[in-house]
């Protein structure tokens, strides 16, 4: 076993954060959409709403314990466009983070696939659609509630992931009240919960693009079509670029409402303590449902 540590470990910074990142993604995935699909094709008789929103909680937590001493634990381009306008990493590093979260979703949802392949084709008879009473192509991707507009969807996702952010940063600050590190995941599970629990009404709080994107891009190469795309008025660019928008105008406020208004003793005793208190190179975390 040593030695095949030595032969495969790489003190690449890119690759481990990428592979760390692609595997939390993927944890995030497979019980995030697996718990869908549990709910989905059981007929409600499995789960319910309640259990999705925590089992998404957990999923992010599982994924931010699997991944963060490595990488941190974005799970979400929304987070990782954040830690690039905070400098807490370069443009290069960002886009690793963005592709290695996309390969973790899209493998995340194909192992859900797989997993539940036989209740998939007893529930529909192998048809795979987007809608109608046997759909099943929203266990992998967010899609509008019959009263939601395209318009309403994106500041519901602005919204949704501009608060996220406000937490996550705050869980994260140690010059506000921060979180014991080992703790943090599982404090922004419980965040990712609570968003579930308040915003989920409208289109299931997505809150994260790689999340979104990447099992649609699934669905329509594994059956189900570019009907994908088509649905909900196009709908599939909401979940995309909202949380993109969100993420940056929830990182504005917190820093001009929070973060630059912090005591300059305080910020002095921190660097004084700082093998006590230094804050984490990157941030954790997450999505949704």
């Amino acid at each position: 076993m040593e030695m095949i540590k030595l032969k495969f470990r790489t003190n690449n910074c890119y690759l481990r954060c990428g592979l760390a990142e692609f595997l939390g993604t993927l944890i995030l995935i497979l019980f995030g959409c697996g718990s869908v699909a549990q709910m989905e094709l059981s007929g409600f008789a499995k789960a319910q709403f309640l259990s999705v929103n925590m089992a998404f909680g957990f999923a992010v937590t599982a994924g931010a314990y699997v991944c963060a001493g490595i990488s941190g634990a974005h799970l979400n381009p929304a987070v990782s466009l954040s830690m690039f306008l905070l400098q807490k990493i370069n443009w290069q590093m960002m886009l690793v983070y963005f592709l290695a979260q996309f390969l973790g979703s899209f493998v995340g949802a194909g192992l859900v696939f797989v997993l539940y392949f036989d209740a998939f084709y007893k529930y529909s008879d192998g048809n795979w659609t987007v809608n109608g009473s046997q759909a099943t192509a929203g266990i992998f991707a967010s899609y509008p509630s019959d009263h939601l507009s395209v318009y309403n969807g994106l500041t519901d996702q602005v919204i949704a992931t501009a608060a996220l952010m406000i937490c996550i940063l705050a869980i994260l600050d140690v010059d506000n009240n921060a979180a014991p590190q080992g703790l943090q995941p599982f404090v922004i599970g419980l965040i990712v919960l609570l968003v579930g629990l308040s915003m989920g009404f409208n289109c299931g709080y997505p809150i994260n693009p790689a999340r979104d994107l990447a099992p649609r891009l699934f669905t329509a190469l594994a059956g189900w079509g570019l009907e994908v795309f088509r649905a909900g008025d196009h709908w599939w660019w909401v979940p995309v670029v909202g949380p993109m928008i969100g993420g940056m105008i929830g990182t504005f406020l917190y820093e001009m409402l929070i973060g630059i208004h912090h005591p300059t003793q305080k910020r002095e005793t921190h660097e004084e303590d700082e093998g006590l208190h230094e804050p984490p190179d990157y941030v954790l975390v997450e999505s949704a449902a």
